[in-house]
């Protein structure tokens, strides 16, 4: 079962580009694949402007797997399928769009949210856990 996500990044004008993240989208895996993998602004815009994925740390794309220690997004684009980053105008927008976990990029910083979509909550801010996972 997956865990939906959605990976966002904060514009200058507060706006937020984002795509979907389908599996595990809890911050013990992506929230620390995000803080060890795509740290810096370029890292993050580069991953988002892909738009929608099953994974974005993956030793297999659709089938084909990748040599020994390489890993890269598992884009849908690359099965076909038109699924660009979307654009928020605000981040409130970007945080009612119904997926489990949010994160943006902003300040520097990943900031993982807690989207309570299965208790009617509203999002909370989330730690992401520290150090990398073991690959």
């Amino acid at each position: 079962m997956a865990t939906r996500s959605r990976i966002g990044i904060e514009l200058k004008d507060g706006s937020i580009l984002s795509a979907y993240h389908h599996w595990d989208g809890y911050p013990e895996w992506l929230g620390r694949i995000l803080n060890t993998q795509y740290k810096t602004r370029e890292q993050a815009a580069e991953l988002i402007d892909g738009g929608d994925m099953s994974s974005c740390w993956a030793d297999e794309i659709w089938g084909e797997k990748l040599p020994q220690g390489e890993y890269a997004p598992e884009y849908y684009s690359a099965r076909g399928e038109d699924c660009p980053p979307r654009y928020d105008e605000t981040k409130e927008k970007f945080l009612s769009n119904g997926e489990e976990f949010s994160y943006i990029f902003r300040d520097g910083a990943w900031v993982a949210y807690d989207m309570n979509e299965f208790n009617d909550n509203d999002p909370v801010i989330v730690e992401i856990p520290a150090g990398n996972l073991a690959v």
